[in-house]
């Protein structure tokens, strides 16, 4: 009786941890990423023109064209690898609701052309190389940051040439 009571127990355990496990995992999902435009929490989706890529607020993905398919990943291609996300324009796409905005792609892709500048934008945080930006480990570079002149990785202010 008492090894029933204990296993009872741990299975109590074990589904109210993994239930907080779930719950912690999720908060997080949906929110806009820093290089966002502000006031569009409605909206799923942005169109990136200069990159000609999606980008899923709700799964935190990029949706791209390559090898002849569409796929979702974190990250944008090698070949977008020093695009400027907060300098870059995003079309918010508040009329689509769907889990496929690249089956709009041809005409997003000719109404948005690479380039394309609509009304001016404010993003939810500050340009990694803007004055008063915290870089999130310190005084570390982070992959990707550039200084003003477009040298990636460089830190401002510690002398020495430009690479």
């Amino acid at each position: 009786m008492k090894n029933l009571k204990i296993l009872v127990f741990g299975m109590i355990f074990w589904i109210a941890s993994s239930a907080q496990a779930q719950v912690s995992v999720n908060v997080n999902i949906g929110n806009p990423p820093q290089w966002g435009p502000v006031g569009y929490s409605e909206a799923r989706y942005y169109y990136l023109p200069d990159v000609e890529a999606y980008y899923d607020i709700q799964t935190a993905m990029f949706i791209y064209y390559t090898g002849g398919a569409w796929i979702h990943r974190t990250y944008l291609p090698q070949r977008y690898r020093n695009y400027d996300l907060y300098s870059g324009y995003k079309v918010v796409m508040t009329d689509y609701r769907g889990n496929s905005p690249h089956v709009h792609y041809k005409d997003h892709k000719i109404k948005y052309a690479k380039g394309y500048h609509g009304q001016p934008q404010k993003t939810y945080g500050a340009k990694p190389h803007h004055k008063g930006f915290k870089r999130p480990h310190g005084d570390r570079p982070v992959r990707g940051d550039n200084d003003s002149h477009g040298n990636k990785n460089a830190k401002k202010g510690h002398g020495g040439k430009h690479k």
